[in-house]
């Protein structure tokens, strides 16, 4: 299993990439998931705690390689 981490990625954007993975048979909570996480302040602060990311799982160390060099 490997954990690819993207930051910046607006939620259009990952569910483009999400559809696109389908769209080429791969199966959600099979080959991949994904979490998408919104950023996050400190609402005393309002200094950000951290900024938008997600994280894609790759059950197959091939489909993390192509991932990676399809969409970073």
């Amino acid at each position: 299993m490997i954990k690819i981490k993207v930051s910046n990625w607006m939620p259009n954007k990952v569910m483009e990439v999400v559809n696109d993975l389908r769209s080429k048979g791969y199966v959600q909570g099979k080959d991949f998931d994904f979490e998408y996480h919104k950023p996050k302040h400190d609402d005393w602060s309002g200094n950000e705690l951290y900024n938008r990311h997600t994280i894609f799982t790759f059950y197959k160390d091939e489909l993390a390689t192509w991932f990676r060099l399809v969409y970073e």
